[in-house]
């Protein structure tokens, strides 16, 4: 039986976070979305960790930046979505849809994710119940729609609705309260939003992170997974309309919002 992997998080520039993920068995690292190198660095000298490799969900500089500098320090290969090998220098591996590899004895599987950019992917850890998404799923939100549609980020999203509840997500980004206050907005009746809402303040407050965050609270908290909710439909006059053209009209809302 395999242990279970060690995972970091580290806080970077403004409310960025970079994970190290850590497998006792094999000694294998690995960094998803390195925006800076010397914290990464830092954390494998202290850990006694070696970098075996670096995971991109997509091509934005604040989760590539570090990439060439722990190249060169440590060795590691660079795995990245194939179609942004001209916008993700150095890539070793081009990973492609459902591609699958390993951290030692824990695979990974690569679920493509389009809509925050056309890029974008996500690694999802089947046995141990972890996705790294990047951009893609918030604590509460969602990436915004640089590149893609919102139907793209629409059926990109029902793909991770499909995973396991119990799934630890950890997104890039400490974006939750402020998202979760949007959320209010869309659907103030909703007793579990309110819950999570308490506790996030409480988190934040004592300077603690918000991720990871379980799918299943998501599924009941997040309005962008929710564009079945009656009281979101009714809260935006769209009582039985295409999920898409809900899901379209929160996440303009959000953009909106301040």
């Amino acid at each position: 039986m395999t242990s279970k992997l060690q995972i970091i998080s580290l806080p970077v520039l403004s409310d960025n976070y970079i994970h190290l993920i850590h497998d006792p068995d094999s000694g294998d690292t690995a960094v998803v979305d390195p925006a800076e190198a010397q914290p990464v660095l830092a954390c494998l000298k202290t850990q006694g960790w070696s970098l075996k490799f670096i995971l991109n969900t997509h091509h934005h500089y604040d989760h590539i930046d570090g990439n060439s500098v722990l190249q060169r320090e440590t060795g590691c290969q660079l795995y990245a979505n194939g179609a942004d090998k001209h916008r993700i220098p150095g890539i070793n591996y081009l990973l492609t849809e459902n591609a699958t590899f390993n951290l030692g004895q824990h695979p990974i599987q690569v679920i493509s994710t389009p809509g925050h950019t056309s890029g974008h992917i996500v690694f999802y850890f089947p046995d141990d119940a972890l996705l790294f998404c990047g951009d893609t799923l918030f604590g509460m939100g969602c990436g915004r729609l640089f590149e893609g549609s919102a139907e793209q980020l629409w059926q990109s999203l029902q793909k991770l609705k499909t995973l396991p509840r119990n799934t630890q997500m950890y997104c890039a980004h400490e974006y939750t309260l402020a998202n979760g206050r949007f959320a209010m907005t869309v659907e103030p009746s909703n007793q579990a939003l309110q819950h999570r809402m308490m506790q996030v303040k409480q988190l934040r407050e004592n300077q603690q992170a918000t991720v990871p965050s379980s799918l299943a609270d998501e599924l009941a908290t997040n309005p962008f997974l929710r564009e079945d909710s009656p009281a979101i439909q009714a809260q935006l006059g769209l009582i039985g309309e295409d999920p898409v053209v809900i899901f379209a009209r929160v996440r303009s809302l959000k953009d909106q919002f301040k």
